[in-house]
């Protein structure tokens, strides 16, 4: 019982729900029992606009969010205090700060939650009317509340300084073991290898969401703090989960044939996918042991399934004869090196966190660690570029003003209670994209309507205050813990604890409450037409970019891997660079495409051909890492020049894809390319057998380097013939435009 409560109160969520609670709840409590509620109030207030600017990251970014979020807040409501009652000046200064708030987010994910909060105190100026020193003391009260909340974050932050970079990267062990698992079920007979690819892709998103705040973390931390042993036990666990991902796409398996094979052998393939499960399990354990902040102990599960796969390889050859046998053992070899290769990254991150690990290889200094950050450029020329309907951002920015300045009116005009609740509900909901806006209006008002039922209730039966304000406070921690994990959960505790607390302030409770409910439904159908009529953003307008963007990262690293093979030595930087660019860009690439799913019929402009696009990249990466992973763990030979002139085609194809996607001509491979090309496949293996013949190596070391050169070849076939595939899929959506 009491570790289901740990797993449910141990987490980043629901630290950051305790850290806003009690930021709000201690300023009204204590100052209560001065006589001073109303100041408590608004202090509790401060701290709340305050709380969702506290992004993760390193401690400087941290503090520097939270006090320009503070100083934003507190002008914001010092400015529209001043003015509000001036009707004419009032309008277009609320469309223009509304507009100019929300392009700030172009700035990234921190400025983005700047933007979120500065848009709520703009709505929740409406509230109240002070005028001279009142209003005054009202902005010293929300400014003190904001300072408030930075104390008992930071006091948060250095009472468990590593917990956050814990979770997240537990997180990111767990995300990873789905993924292997999901690698696992495609083995099962029956599977739906399409339903499952598709998970993997959704799965991506996830994986690459938490791969850039763990990078922000760690290697911001690592240039800070001169790179301690335990920030570099942590870089070497991500380092490492980052390399399993890899060799997971790297070793793309052809299940129908493998199961075709041994189809007379089931025990060969159901020890395999056996000894596939438990990688994925043991990287389970791994996060709930880092979970837990529990000590992990190893054990031999994973040898002891890599041995049972062994056992059962050389079963399989006895029972067909060694030379009947000789393809199924080197398929199943080549399975059983890509299980090897995974358990290594395993052991090394088992090291890592039990201490185990050489003293030496923590002494190594990470090179160029900063090149891995995503940069985040704020100079106002980025918000200068972005001040055009080409950017989702200004359009949305506009989108947004117009409605909240629509909302206003009609909130001044008509007998609304309390118009600016119509304001809030716009800015909470309102989104870029048409399905999440859509979504996030269902779910506010499901939340709202079955938390007000559910309070409701309570307060039939309930009205002791004390009562009332330890089930309030309760239900705010709820409230802020599931808001990002289970939005329609998060709305109904909130709507809970808003109800409980004007349960306890107000006598006419069911009369407030019926407003705000008039007022949720109202501010979330203006959203909704706002999403759909005021320039919509549909995803299909913006897919060619991300199209463009994931060809174009697939290229770059499929460079650098023929540079690599050329050339050898130590895996560069710039290999490692384009290796993750490409990761993100097939995950962004996947995002747009669910986006594109939620929004209405007509806007699912081809779909079919969108996700056959999506998932022949994915392959294609997969393909391109296979190769990559291949060479670099294979001491193999000199790159042929038949295989440059294949590598060269490729990149070749990639370029023209990217023409296409950009332009409504027509591509293809020039004569003279296309001879060039298909004299390099009908005399890739004989070029390759004559250079290691001059060479003048024995029997022995020749097969070795012939199976190299199949293994090499096979994957250039494959990737001609995806890039190939990827280029009349590209002509397709360009007809269809």
């Amino acid at each position: 019982m009491l570790q289901r409560i740990k797993k449910y109160t141990d987490n980043t969520n629901f630290a950051n729900a305790v850290k806003a609670t009690l930021s709000c709840v201690l300023p009204v409590f204590v100052l209560a029992q001065l006589g001073h509620f109303q100041e408590g109030f608004v202090i509790a207030l401060g701290a709340l606009l305050t709380f969702p600017s506290d992004v993760p990251g390193s401690l400087n970014h941290k503090i520097k969010g939270i006090l320009i979020a503070i100083f934003l807040i507190t002008g914001t409501n010092l400015f529209l205090g001043f003015i509000q009652n001036y009707t004419f000046i009032v309008y277009p200064a609320l469309l223009l700060l509304v507009f100019f708030f929300s392009m700030l987010s172009v700035y990234g994910h921190r400025a983005n939650m700047i933007s979120f909060v500065c848009l709520i105190s703009v709505t929740l100026v409406f509230s109240h009317s002070y005028t001279g020193v009142e209003l005054l003391k009202h902005c010293g009260y929300i400014l003190l509340g904001g300072i408030f909340y930075l104390f008992v974050s930071l006091l948060f932050y250095f009472l468990r300084p590593h917990r956050y970079i814990d979770l997240q990267l537990a997180d990111c062990l767990r995300l990873t073991s789905r993924y292997l698992k999901l690698r696992g079920d495609l083995w099962n007979t029956d599977a739906d290898r399409s339903k499952i690819i598709e998970k993997q892709l959704e799965l991506q998103v996830e994986i690459n969401a938490i791969h850039e705040n763990i990078r922000e973390f760690l290697i911001r931390n690592a240039i800070n703090s001169n790179n301690s042993n335990q920030n570099r036990r942590k870089l070497i666990i991500f380092t490492n989960l980052v390399e399993i991902l890899e060799i997971a796409l790297s070793f793309a398996f052809n299940h129908n044939n493998l199961h075709q094979k041994f189809d007379s052998h089931p025990k060969v393939l159901k020890t395999y996918q056996n000894l596939a499960y438990t990688i994925a399990s043991t990287l389970k354990k791994l996060s709930q042991s880092l979970e837990a902040d529990s000590e992990y102990i190893p054990d031999n599960v994973l040898f002891n399934a890599l041995e049972n796969l062994e056992k059962v390889i050389q079963k399989y050859q006895e029972e067909v004869g060694k030379d009947q046998a000789a393809e199924g053992v080197l398929m199943l070899k080549n399975m059983q090196h890509y299980a090897q290769k995974q358990i290594e990254k395993i052991k090394v991150i088992e090291q890592a966190l039990t201490g185990s690990m050489n003293p030496e290889i923590l002494k190594r200094k990470n090179k160029e660690i900063e090149k891995f950050l995503t940069p985040q450029n704020y100079r106002i020329g980025t918000l200068l570029e972005n001040l055009s309907f080409s950017s989702t951002t200004f359009r949305h920015s506009l989108r947004l003003s117009i409605t909240i300045l629509i909302g206003f009116i009609i909130g001044k005009v008509l007998p609304f209670q309390n118009g600016y609740w119509i304001l809030l509900t716009i800015v909470v909901i309102m989104r870029p994209g048409y399905g999440l806006t859509k979504q996030r209006s269902f779910e506010r008002i499901y939340g709202t309507l079955l938390g007000g039922a559910l309070a409701f209730g309570v307060l039939y039966f309930v009205q002791n205050h004390y009562v009332l304000g330890t089930l309030s406070v309760i239900a705010m921690i709820l409230g802020y813990a599931y808001s990002q994990t289970n939005y329609k959960v998060g709305a109904t505790f909130v709507t809970i604890y808003v109800i409980f607390i004007y349960g306890m302030i107000t006598p006419n409770v069911l009369e407030v409450i019926q407003y705000r409910v008039l007022d949720t439904l109202f501010g979330a159908a203006l959203a909704f037409l706002a999403n759909y009529f005021l320039w919509p953003s549909w995803e299909f307008l913006n897919l060619n970019r991300y199209l463009e963007k994931s060809i174009v990262a697939n290229r770059n690293y499929l460079k650098e891997i023929t540079v690599y093979y050329n050339e050898k030595g130590e895996v560069t930087t710039a290999y490692k660079l384009a290796r993750k660019q490409a990761f993100i860009e097939i995950g962004n690439l996947m995002a747009s495409f669910q986006r594109m799913k939620q929004e209405p019929k007509s806007k699912q402009k081809n779909m079919a051909q969108v996700y056959k696009f999506v998932v022949l990249n994915h392959t294609l990466l997969s393909s391109a890492a296979s190769l990559g992973t291949y060479v670099q763990s294979h001491k193999t030979t000199k790159a042929s020049e038949a295989f440059n002139i294949v590598a060269n085609s490729v990149i070749r194809n990639l370029n023209l894809v990217i023409q296409s996607l950009n332009s409504k001509s027509n591509f293809s491979l020039t004569e003279d390319e296309k001879e060039r090309l298909d004299l390099s496949f009908t005399e890739l293996k004989n070029i390759r057998a004559n250079e290691l013949k001059n060479d003048g190596i024995d029997d022995e070391v020749f097969r070795q380097k012939m199976e190299e050169a199949q293994l090499v070849i096979d994957q250039l076939i494959w990737l001609i013939n995806l890039s190939e595939n990827l280029l009349k899929v590209s002509k397709t959506l360009q007809k269809e435009e």
